[in-house]
């Protein structure tokens, strides 16, 4: 199933998407490339996400993830 949310990539190789009407960061690294139905992930700045029926829906927000240097 193609996704049907508008996504793009930045020259800084960020993935930005509009949920509904907002313009909304999708992450980095943390995205799925190519995102696919059931995919789900966490930004750097703790907002989870995940494709259902084709479109990327927000699920809420978490605390970041530690990144362990």
């Amino acid at each position: 199933m193609p996704i049907t949310t508008r996504i793009w990539m930045t020259g800084a190789l960020e993935w930005y998407g509009y949920i509904g009407d907002q313009e909304m960061f999708l992450g980095q690294r943390s995205f799925p490339n190519p995102p696919d139905e059931g995919d789900a992930w966490t930004t750097e700045a703790g907002d989870m996400f995940k494709v259902i029926d084709g479109e990327i829906t927000v699920m809420g927000k978490t605390d970041p993830p530690k990144k362990y240097w």
